[in-house]
């Protein structure tokens, strides 16, 4: 893996995931504590090859999370409309949470996104029920700006 390509946080390192990370992630994703709060339901192999191995670059960059060169969870970044902003979305395995990887594997991807590629805005739409999801992303700089239909809008602006 080129080292450009990595994202390094304090906690944990995300590395661009590919096809070689497919029966991982699919059997993470296969998993119903893995999605619990990924869209509740487990994923096929053949959406987890569509959606998270990397195959929808450049409008989505996936990327697995590790900690101490162990894959840990993914992360995904998206790019909205505007030029200048877009969204993150994180999901870690259930061994790996509580310990502060999720906060670390946002913020430096939000650093990656303002710094490197300019981005002004970041947001997130956690559950608003996943008490912890909402703790993470808090102990990551964001700020709630909306809740609709049992979902959050979470933003990080650059200027704050």
């Amino acid at each position: 893996m080129a080292d450009d390509l990595a994202v390094d946080g304090v906690l944990t390192r995300l590395v661009p995931a590919a096809e070689g990370d497919l029966d991982l992630l699919a059997a993470w994703f296969a998993t119903p504590a893995f999605v619990e709060h990924w869209g509740g339901v487990p994923q096929p192999r053949a959406v987890v090859a569509e959606k998270y191995v990397g195959r929808r670059r450049p409008r989505v960059e996936s990327y697995l999370v590790l900690s101490r060169d162990e894959p840990v969870g993914y992360a995904q970044y998206w790019h909205a409309d505007a030029a200048d902003e877009g969204g993150i979305d994180l999901v870690l395995t259930p061994e790996a949470r509580g310990r502060g990887l999720g906060p670390d594997a946002a913020c430096a991807l939000v650093t990656h996104l303002f710094g490197r590629l300019g981005w002004r805005r970041v947001t997130v739409d956690p559950v608003a029920g996943n008490a912890r999801a909402v703790r993470a992303w808090e102990k990551a700089g964001f700020r709630q700006v909306s809740c609709e239909d049992g979902r959050l809008l979470m933003e990080r602006r650059a200027d704050d």
